[in-house]
C-alpha cells in the first residue's frame, strides 16, 4: 500500500485517543506503575513484564475496537486480554522474550573473542587501536547479524497481540502473519516509524508530559495499521 498510510495510521490514532484521552491515559499510566512495580522483583519481574506485555496490548486492542464499534475505550480494557486468548497471547511473550535471548547468546558467543582484546589492558589504553576494533569488518558484520535477527522479531511481534485477541489465531501464526504484513507494507513502516520518532522527541521535550498523548495514541495507531492491513482478510 501507498507510503501515505503510515502517516494515516499516527492520524487515526490521534482520533482514538482524542475520544477518551482520559481513559487512554490512565490506562497508560496504571500499565507504567505495574511494569515499575514488577521491575522491583530482579529479574522474575522483567521476565513477567515481558510475558504478559502482549496481554496487556491485546486489552488496548479490544479498546481500540470498541471505539471503532461505537463504544468507549474504557480503563477496563487495559485488563480485557486475560479473559479473551490470553494462553495465546503469553504464549507471544514466551517466544519474543526467548527470540531475543537467543539473540543475546548468538552475540555474546560471536563477539566473546573481541571483547575479551578490548578488555586487554593495552587496548583499552590506546584510543586509537578501540577506534579501529570498533569499526572493523567483524563489528560490522556482528551489526549486521543482530539487526538480521532482531528486525524479523520485532515484525513478529508488532502486529501479533492484535491477530491473537481479535482474531484468534494461534500465537506462532499470528506472528508470522505479522512478519507478512510489515514486509509487504515497508514504505508505509518507514514513513510511521520516522513520524513516531518525531513525536516521540517533541513529546519528551517537556518533562516527557508530551509522552501521556503520544504513547496512547501510538499504541492506537498499531490497531489502526492492522485494520487497514487485515481488516478485509481476516472478516
Amino acid at each position: 500500500m501507498p507510503a501515505g498510510h503510515g502517516w494515516a495510521w499516527i492520524v487515526k490514532g490521534w482520533w482514538h485517543f482524542k475520544q477518551s484521552p482520559l481513559a487512554w491515559v490512565l490506562a497508560l499510566i496504571v500499565w507504567f506503575v505495574m511494569v515499575v512495580l514488577a521491575n522491583l522483583v530482579p529479574i522474575l519481574g522483567g521476565i513477567l513484564t515481558n510475558l504478559f506485555a502482549p496481554v496487556i496490548v491485546g486489552g488496548f486492542m479490544l479498546g481500540a475496537r470498541a471505539q471503532d464499534e461505537g463504544g468507549n475505550f474504557e480503563i477496563g480494557h487495559l485488563f480485557a486480554g486475560f479473559s479473551n486468548n490470553m494462553g495465546q497471547l503469553v504464549l507471544v511473550g514466551v517466544i519474543y522474550l526467548a527470540g531475543f535471548l537467543l539473540l543475546g547468546v548468538i552475540v555474546a558467543l560471536f563477539a566473546g573473542g573481541m571483547l575479551a582484546t578490548m578488555g586487554d589492558s593495552e587496548m583499552m589504553q590506546n584510543p586509537e587501536a578501540m577506534a579501529a576494533m570498533m569499526l572493523s569488518p567483524t563489528m560490522l558484520l556482528l551489526f549486521l547479524l543482530v539487526m538480521a535477527l532482531a528486525i524479523p522479531l520485532m515484525m513478529a511481534y508488532w502486529f501479533a497481540p492484535a491477530l491473537v485477541v481479535l482474531d484468534g489465531l494461534k500465537a506462532m501464526d499470528a506472528m508470522k502473519l505479522s512478519i507478512r504484513g510489515c514486509l509487504k507494507n515497508v514504505l508505509p513502516f518507514l514513513v510511521y516509524g520516522i513520524v513516531g520518532m518525531v513525536l516521540f522527541i517533541l513529546g519528551a521535550i517537556p518533562f516527557g508530559l508530551g509522552l501521556l498523548v503520544v504513547l496512547p495514541m501510538m499504541v492506537a495507531s498499531i490497531y489502526v495499521g492492522y485494520r487497514d492491513i487485515y481488516f478485509s482478510k481476516s472478516r
